[in-house]
């Protein structure tokens, strides 16, 4: 299973998306770490999340060599794209990063995850709409084993929003993904 690190400003739900994650993972019976990581700021500083998913023992919660990388904002794609191992997946949020170099050995889906979330009136389901993006690469889960991890979590918290999920299909549907990493 791949090592994931989901990146962007605090408040843009990036601890939240790795939470899900995270939370999907153990109830499917694998191992997971979860380390979140933001600056004193939060909301509007930097936050990041190291994520483990894997069958076996974990050896180290922290991530060396990203397999996923979710980045919500270009600062992230800067700081960690470097990082991600050849063949490896960037799940890009395109309303906020652009005039990016993508790396030739690392495939790229883009979604346009903040705008859709302003389209469904859900300013804060830009992360699930990276999540919908990320289900459509099939690199970790599948399309309904994602949306009922997401359904589960906010049920977890007492929460739902049925935005959420309209967000997390537009994601899904809205992601352009080139096998190859260079820009389409």
């Amino acid at each position: 299973m791949p090592d994931i690190i989901c990146a962007g400003f605090g408040g843009q739900g990036v601890l939240t998306a790795g939470l899900i994650l995270a939370k999907t993972g153990m109830d499917l019976g694998y191992n997971v770490t979860w380390i979140p990581s933001y600056g004193s700021e939060m909301r509007g500083g930097t936050a990041n999340c190291n994520l483990k998913i894997s069958d076996g023992k974990i050896a180290s919660p922290f991530v060396r060599r990203i397999d996923i990388l979710l980045a919500m904002n270009t600062p992230s794609v800067e700081k960690f794209m470097p990082m991600m191992r050849p063949g490896s997946l960037l799940v890009v949020n395109t309303s906020l990063v652009n005039d990016c170099a993508w790396r030739s050995d690392i495939a790229v889906a883009e979604v346009e995850a903040t705008l859709i979330a302003e389209q469904e009136e859900n300013l804060r389901g830009a992360n699930v709409s990276m999540l919908g993006a990320l289900a459509a690469t099939r690199k970790l889960f599948d399309r309904d084993t994602t949306s009922r991890g997401i359904e589960a979590f906010f049920e977890s918290k007492g929460k739902n929003n049925p935005k959420n999920m309209a967000c997390f299909e537009k994601g899904f549907t809205g992601a352009s993904v080139t096998k190859d990493g260079c820009m389409a």
